[in-house]
């Protein structure tokens, strides 16, 4: 039988957190860090992603950045080759990065649409792929999908209005449930996080503009702050979540318990 500070502590794991350089995905890192994971961040702009390391080290664990377009197959075979090479393991994958094109339905250019398809869907599968057959040889590992409570329920187009971003994460959350029955039999854990709004680098301008849309959305009358994913992150990321998979676990302030 385990302690919880041993169910929980991440000491001697690798993570690697694909688009961990800034906002939702950097606080989950660090969260990663402070529980004792050696961290790998990944982004396109490595120079942001050295930056995010950096901070990460600080904490006093590992960190590596690396520069990869996850929405290239190529690109992230090599990155788990450098993840490997440098830790000889990988224990967890947070399919973080991800992007929005805010416009109405009836104006969202085909373009934009595949776009935000391609980051948010095609990269955790290629992410998921890649770096679960490392997984399936050694038997573990711990899958954790960032969707969005937009994949779950439709959103008022008053407080934010992207069908493509809806869609995408919708079929992450089921993209989640699925491969988690398919490696259920090699003792992978694959669960989804769905975080309401957090005001990050990418939205805060929006989020000015329509503040008071936004938060009359959410019943806590705030939005997500800058500890809020840490602890279900670990939760997931950890033996403390041995016996869960295919969770799909809403972090909003209750904006979809109404």
């Amino acid at each position: 039988m385990s302690s919880v500070k041993e169910l929980f502590g991440l000491s001697g794991q690798v993570a690697v957190v694909t688009g961990g350089a800034t906002g939702i995905g950097l606080q989950m890192a660090k969260g990663l860090a402070e529980a004792g994971a050696s961290i790998v961040i990944c982004s396109r702009r490595v120079e942001v992603c050295e930056e995010a390391a950096a901070q990460i080290e600080k904490i006093g664990v590992k960190a590596l950045a690396i520069g990869c377009d996850v929405t290239k197959s190529n690109q992230v075979e090599a990155m788990k080759n450098e993840v490997l090479k440098k830790f000889s393991r990988v224990d967890i994958l947070v399919n973080n990065a991800g992007r929005a094109w805010v416009a109405p339905p009836e104006d969202t250019p085909l373009e934009r649409w595949q776009q935000v398809f391609d980051l948010n869907i095609t990269a955790p599968f290629l992410c998921a792929q890649v770096f679960g057959r490392e997984f399936i040889k050694q038997r573990r590992g711990k899958i954790v999908n960032i969707a969005s409570i937009a994949g779950l329920v439709g959103r008022n187009p008053a407080a934010y209005n992207s069908i493509a971003y809806g869609s995408s994460k919708g079929a992450l959350v089921n993209f989640t449930r699925d491969l988690a029955v398919k490696w259920a039999q090699h003792n992978i854990q694959v669960n989804c996080i769905c975080p309401g709004f957090f005001v990050t680098p990418i939205n805060e301008k929006m989020y000015e503009k329509n503040k008071d849309n936004v938060e009359r959305e959410i019943p806590l009358k705030r939005t997500g702050g800058p500890d809020d994913l840490k602890g279900i992150a670990v939760l997931l990321a950890s033996q403390a979540s041995n016996f869960m998979t295919g969770a799909i676990i809403p972090v909003d302030g209750g904006a979809i318990a109404w």
